[in-house]
């Protein structure tokens, strides 16, 4: 089945494809709602970045791919993408996912890793209970699309006092330059669970040449006492727009762990926020991104604290080539009655083109007095005296360069949970500096 989905979007299409689907009623209704929703809303009005000058429009075609059963069934050039071990692991092709495994002692305690569409036929319930709850379809025309087109994703469910020592993995890649590309990620960790989940976000073959869109959701309810560490490297080529929205809720004790690798060529979009609801509640965001050529990347990340005696830390790190723009974000804002509130917030810019634009913005908002909160912000070229400290010991000026550069980057690098992507984000920074 073949859906037209550019904009703007139709309804009966929706129905269609989402009836095509075999979703529930309910899901049907939701994105009926969200797309009517859509033409009302403006696009999202971030720092210093206007997203509404940019190809929003290229949403493509629904084209989902046939589900395989092993993954040398899989191209040749998406197989060397994968992981290794494909024991807990989703793949999505362009609109669908095409490959789902969870081991057998996780299903036996109750934990469900799969794609979200199958999830809310199977799950519906539970999917139903949070789905578009963290983030609301309406909140702007990105959320309400999003909410009516989304596709593939990932659904997890972590239940009671569970907890996983081994990362869930997925894949989503674009090979097919005229395929819609919406996943959408739903992590639901009960009580005092633990899981850590990883992914990667890429284009192959024909998606590299591609004009489109790519807009993503990522919710993550994280219950009293639950543990959940959330890792995501992105690198889409200069045609493709990323449009990518993060939010965890926390409950009572709860902890998220953010590890967001903006490596895109194009044009980027990319929200981070923890909503700390719970008492002793804490969030740690680390993110890095490297800019080239012309493109424009507004990156922010949120901390916001309703529960006493909540922390937050977020650490932002930049790097800039060429004639690239980036607006760097940090928002810790500090809601009455969460005393013994404690944020800390770090951005830093490292500048390696006079062409290239680098604003670091640390935003603090506090409406209590019981509290602690800080930040520090810095935008800068590579320092001379550590060039010339190198190159004293017989280092030319191009390795120095870029040897300051990765101990710019390895306090956020070293933090990725799992030592094959981490080596893989090595690469793609240094294949970003390199071109």
């Amino acid at each position: 089945m073949s859906t037209q989905l550019n904009a703007p979007v139709n309804l009966e299409n929706i129905a269609a494809l989402s009836q095509g689907r075999g979703e529930p009623g309910w899901l049907t209704d939701l994105r009926r709602e969200a797309a009517a929703l859509a033409g009302t809303l403006e696009w999202p009005k971030p720092e210093k970045m206007r997203i509404d000058r940019w190809n929003l429009t290229a949403l493509g075609e629904h084209r989902a791919p046939q589900l395989a059963g092993d993954l040398k069934q899989l191209p040749e050039e998406i197989r060397a993408s994968l992981p290794q071990d494909a024991a807990n692991l989703v793949v999505q092709r362009n609109s669908g996912v095409c490959y789902r495994n969870l081991a057998e002692e996780w299903k036996a305690k109750g934990v469900i890793f799969t794609d979200l569409e199958t999830a809310a036929r199977e799950h519906g319930e539970l999917v139903r209970k949070h789905l578009f709850r963290t983030v609301e379809a309406g909140e702007d025309r990105l959320t309400a699309l999003h909410a009516a087109l989304w596709n593939g994703g990932v659904f997890v469910y972590v239940p009671k006092n569970v907890e996983l020592d081994v990362p869930l993995q997925a894949v989503f890649y674009l090979d097919d330059p005229e395929a819609a590309f919406a996943p959408h990620i739903l992590i639901v960790a009960d009580a005092n669970s633990r899981v850590s989940y990883v992914d990667r976000v890429l284009a192959s073959g024909a998606g590299r040449t591609a004009e489109a869109v790519h807009h993503s959701v990522v919710e993550i309810v994280a219950g009293p006492g639950a543990h959940v560490r959330f890792a995501s490297i992105h690198h889409l080529p200069e045609g493709v727009v990323d449009l990518s929205i993060r939010r965890a809720t926390l409950g009572n004790d709860a902890r998220i762990e953010w590890i967001i690798g903006d490596l895109n060529h194009g044009n980027t979009l990319s929200v981070t926020k923890s909503d700390l609801k719970g008492n002793g509640s804490s969030s740690d965001s680390k993110l890095i991104t490297v800019g080239t050529g012309s493109q424009n990347m507004s990156i922010t990340t949120h901390a916001v604290h309703y529960g006493i005696g909540s922390e937050s830390e977020m650490e932002s790190r930049a790097v800039m080539r060429d004639s690239a723009t980036a607006i760097i974000n940090g928002v810790t804002k500090i809601e009455k009655g969460a005393s013994k509130a404690n944020g800390h917030q770090t951005e830093r810019v490292l500048m390696l083109s006079p062409k290239a634009r680098g604003d670091a913005n640390p935003i603090l908002l506090i409406d209590e007095d019981d509290v602690k909160a800080d930040h520090a912000a810095s935008v800068g070229r590579v320092n001379e005296e550590q060039i010339y400290y190198l190159m004293s010991r017989g280092i030319d000026r191009e390795l120095a360069e870029r040897l300051i550069i990765r101990g710019f980057l390895t306090p956020t690098v070293g933090e990725v949970p799992i030592e094959a992507v981490r080596g893989e984000l090595e690469r793609m920074i240094e294949g970003k500096l390199d071109a």
